[in-house]
């Protein structure tokens, strides 16, 4: 009796991997496969420019007092208050190209870096320049655990968000392992691949550190093989049951 629980004690426990129980589970990872370490660079608390990081643009004179080139201004790009507030786009070399100075490298900068990199190259044009940047479009999408179709895709007003901040505005893990959670960032040809365990405290100062700009989140959801199992053989079982009732009814 002991052999044949140990042989489906087995076939369960190989199973548990194998895509015939869950064949809608994304970015696997093999065995053995080497994670990213987290750097002091990958916990850094300020959001860096991106890429493709759509940029909201002010500019003004003395320190704020008034906006440069009031003329023009249009119906479009002005408020209520005469400012101007142009949006502009990051290009695929990291470089945006802004009014007077030309283009200049913000990538890899965070809003406080690059207000102060645009403000030194304004000198040279206004008194005391004062620039504000704001990243509109800043997103990351996130996969929660549960079934499948519960994906987000999440737009943060806060250039700021911490990992934790975005699982809770995205409704937590549904049904997913805490303990797994990849957080794929960078080029997807090359990403960078860290695993989180966000089931103790230890883990919990990881998620602490602040996203990017289309990070992926991916919460490895539960394998649930016992219920699969039973689900998967379930037809077989009764389509046995029912062929020896026949035969015992023949048999008879």
């Amino acid at each position: 009796m002991r052999k044949p629980i140990l042989i489906i004690v087995s076939l369960l426990f190989l199973m548990s991997s194998c895509r015939i129980f869950s064949p809608s589970q994304m970015l696997r990872t093999g065995p053995g496969y080497k994670f990213a370490k987290f750097t002091a660079s990958d916990s850094v608390q300020e959001y860096k420019i991106a890429v493709n990081d759509e940029l909201s643009f002010k500019l003004a004179t003395n320190n704020g007092e008034k906006i440069i080139d009031p003329i023009t201004v249009s119906a479009n790009n002005a408020s209520g208050n005469g400012e101007v507030n142009v949006t502009f786009t990051v290009d695929f070399d990291g470089t945006v190209r802004l009014p007077v100075i030309g283009r200049v490298k913000v990538s890899g900068l965070t809003i406080r870096e690059a207000e102060a990199l645009l403000e030194e190259d304004y000198k040279q044009f206004y008194n005391a320049p004062f620039v504000q940047l704001k990243v509109l479009n800043n997103r990351v999408i996130i996969f929660p655990g549960g079934a499948g179709g519960s994906a987000t895709v999440l737009t943060l007003k806060n250039t700021n968000t911490t990992l934790f901040e975005a699982l809770a505005l995205a409704g937590g893990i549904t049904d997913g392992k805490a303990f797994r959670i990849k957080l794929i960032r960078g080029d997807l040809k090359n990403p960078k691949v860290y695993l989180i365990d966000l089931s103790t405290l230890e883990g919990m100062k990881k998620a602490n550190l602040v996203l990017m700009a289309n990070d992926i989140i991916y919460i490895e959801p539960r394998n649930k093989i016992p219920e699969k199992f039973i689900t998967l053989v379930s037809p077989y079982v009764s389509l046995v049951s029912f062929v020896i009732l026949i035969y015992q009814l023949v048999k008879k």
